[in-house]
């Protein structure tokens, strides 16, 4: 299967999580299996790649072992096909864990699906402004609320 082929597979598969996420009722578990399935299948996808990668190399004919010590050996992965994916799914998996996390402490707050939805899809988008934006909303609310 070509890289390319995998790229779409795990955007895809990226894409319909976090719409679950963002659009399902959140019974029969579905935080719980977001966070097994969803982040943590992608983790293990990621895993086959790193190691494949660690083994043969990111090179679409192999090659050898990556550099992660210097930017010009982290330069010389993404530069790669085998690297931009593995890369981004490692960036779609923990930017869904950071999802599932934030969708579960808001139900734990009480925090409505219509005020999670903008960011959930920040983070969808942009992972760490997402995560500081709820960071941020969820400290005013508990001010608000201690208040």
């Amino acid at each position: 299967m070509s890289w390319a082929a995998l790229f779409q597979i795990v955007n895809t598969a990226a894409l319909l999580l976090w719409l679950v996420l963002i659009l399902a009722p959140r019974r029969f578990g579905t935080i719980g299996w977001l966070r097994l399935l969803g982040a943590g299948g992608l983790s293990l996808f990621y895993v086959v790649l790193i190691t494949t990668a660690l083994t043969v190399g990111f090179g679409d004919r192999g090659g050898p072992a990556p550099d992660f010590t210097t930017i010009a050996g982290i330069r010389a992965i993404f530069a790669t096909d085998g690297g931009v994916v593995t890369g981004w799914t490692h960036y779609l998996a923990l930017d869904l864990f950071t999802g599932v996390w934030i969708a579960e402490d808001a139900d734990r707050r009480g925090i409505g699906r219509i005020a999670q939805g903008p960011i959930l899809a920040l983070t969808f988008l942009a992972g760490p402004a997402g995560l500081f934006l709820y960071l941020v909303v969820s400290r005013l609310l508990r001010i608000r609320q201690s208040a």
